[in-house]
Formats: structure tokens, C-alpha cells, sequence
């Protein structure tokens, strides 16, 4: 559940939190065009708070919009400075954040020429799969539902509709005793989580599917990918199938809500010796310490506020 706090930014300023309130007729609400981001703040060792990666973030939410067509009312700053804002307000030193566009109401059906609002709210967030996930990992099944296919949807949108696919799959999941899906591409090839990109170690290399395929650029994911290069682990963008999955010796999911969640078994079978092995537990500790500030070797992934 997420606990209400003072304050969330909507369009253009800040209002009470049981006033953020949008009417039924909301044309998002019915057809799902929207784009959002999902955006981490933590405190650090030295008691300071600061967003991780903000403006990669800003840049994607309109990288988004403007494959869906939309036109954002609002500058790449002034969304920056509406995030930084709620954090400082609801005074967060820590919590996840969730910028929102979407079509207002106005006129209905399929096309509909009307303005797009955009929303800031910021909440307390733990672990998105919970402690016991970080630290042994969770239990994982191929899903029945395959990732939208590059010529069908704007994988490399995060958008509001296309999560429909991404809920269906995860509550098989659930229902079925599983913490969390794995969805093929409509290929068969390993795409990526629900709400996560994934990665396989295999022989000591990590693997991880390309960009060009039907997955969302992450940006844990290419956190991951430039720590694992610091730390001199092989980084291949290639292909992986499913027997492939389950023959790796590691796995693990990576995303702002997920951070870096061991995968210790796949369909009923261990991943490895159904642990979390040592490059994804040295990976995790790498991340942690970056968001967290005991490693304070990329400023530049910082946007301080307190």
C-alpha cells in the first residue's frame, strides 16, 4: 500500500494528496496512452539524499511521449526540478518517484486531440520483491504471455497501456506460487521481466538481450552493464533461449523498483546451485554502494536535495 504523504505535483504546481484527482472521462483512463517513469532517491552514507540517474530518466519519459505522439507541456528541467520539488516537500530522504503524462479529458474515443497533463508523486518504497528477494533471490516461471513484438508495440516506450501485458503475466505468476514471470519474445528468445530487464552469467561473462530486440533500455541495466565493465566482467548483448536460462550458472533481474534481484530458479529448476551466484552478489553490493554513497565514483548519476 502506499502510505499518503503532504503533497503531489500536477501540472505545474503542488497540491494537497486527496486533491490530485482527474475525471472519469480521463482519455488515458480508457484507451492507455501514457508515459511514466519509475525513478529511485536514496540516502546516502553521509546523510545527504540524492536521485539516482534523474535526467536519464527525464530523457526517457520524453523519449516516450514522443513515440507516442505526445506533446509534453512542460521542459526536461522543469520536470527535474517538479521531482526534486515533491521529494523536498513530502520531505523524503529516501523514496521512489513517478512521473506521469497522460491525456486529459475532453473529447472521447481513439482520436482525440487533448491537452496532455502531467503528474510527480513521490511514496515510500522498500524492496520491490521484499529483503528476502535481495538477499536469496525469488523463484521465476516462463509466462504463457509473450513480450510485445518490436513491429506491434514501442518496446522501447515505457508506457501506460503496454503494461496490460506485463500485469497479465505477473498474476499467472502469482496464482501459479511464483515471485515473479520471465516473458519471451514472440520469437522465443528470452525478453525480459515484467517490470525488469535480466541478465545470465555464463562461464564468468554476463549476458544480457539487446537492445534492438523487444526489451525497454533500462537504466539499471546499463548501470549494471558499466559497473560489470569497471569490475572487468565480459558484457555480451546477444540472444538467450530459454534451455539457456536454465543452464546459466547466474541470474538476475535488474530495475529501479527491483535494483538487482537475484533469480534462483527458473520452471523448477536451480539456477546454478540455486543461490545467488558470486558475480551477481559482487554486482549488487557494487550497486548498492554507488546509490547508497559508499562508492562515490560517478557524480554525475547524482542529483542531490538535501
Amino acid at each position: 500500500m502506499v502510505d499518503a504523504l503532504a503533497e503531489i505535483w500536477m501540472d505545474g504546481g503542488l497540491v494537497p494528496w486527496a486533491e490530485a484527482q482527474v475525471h472519469v472521462l480521463t482519455h488515458t483512463l480508457h484507451y492507455g496512452l501514457g508515459a511514466f517513469e519509475g525513478i529511485r532517491a536514496y540516502q546516502r552514507a553521509d546523510g545527504r539524499s540524492a536521485v539516482f540517474r534523474l535526467r536519464e530518466h527525464v530523457d526517457r519519459l520524453f523519449d516516450s511521449c514522443k513515440l507516442a505522439l505526445m506533446s509534453v507541456p512542460f521542459t526536461r528541467e522543469e520536470l527535474c526540478a517538479a521531482c526534486v520539488t515533491v521529494l523536498q516537500h513530502n520531505q523524503l530522504e529516501a523514496g521512489y518517484l513517478r512521473p506521469l503524462a497522460f491525456v486529459g479529458d475532453g473529447a472521447m474515443g481513439i482520436y482525440a486531440d487533448n491537452p496532455t497533463r502531467v503528474a510527480v508523486v513521490a511514496w515510500r518504497w522498500g524492496s520491490y520483491l521484499g529483503k528476502e528477494a535481495l538477499a536469496n533471490g525469488i523463484r521465476a516461471k516462463i509466462s504463457s504471455f509473450a513480450r510485445h513484438h518490436v513491429n506491434v508495440s514501442l518496446a522501447k516506450g515505457k508506457l501506460v497501456g503496454q503494461y496490460t501485458n506485463s500485469i497479465l503475466a505477473k498474476r499467472e505468476a502469482k496464482l501459479g506460487g511464483y515471485d515473479e514471470a520471465i516473458m519471451l519474445d514472440t520469437q522465443g528468445y528470452v525478453s525480459e521481466g515484467t517490470g525488469e530487464n535480466i541478465f545470465v552469467v555464463r562461464k564468468g561473462a554476463l549476458v544480457t538481450p539487446p537492445l534492438a530486440s523487444s526489451i525497454l533500455a533500462g537504466i539499471t541495466r546499463d548501470t549494471i552493464m558499466t559497473l560489470a565493465r569497471v569490475e572487468g566482467i565480459p558484457v555480451l548483448e546477444e540472444r538467450i533461449t530459454r534451455d539457456q536460462l536454465w543452464l546459466a550458472d547466474e541470474c538476475f533481474f535488474t530495475g529501479t523498483a527491483a535494483e538487482v534481484t537475484p533469480v534462483r530458479e527458473c520452471d523448477h529448476r536451480a539456477i546454478g546451485d540455486g543461490r545467488p551466484g558470486p558475480i551477481t552478489k559482487r554486482l549488487q553490493e557494487r550497486y548498492f554502494d554507488v546509490v547508497r554513497g559508499r562508492d562515490t565514483s560517478h557524480p554525475e548519476w547524482l542529483t542531490f536535495y538535501s
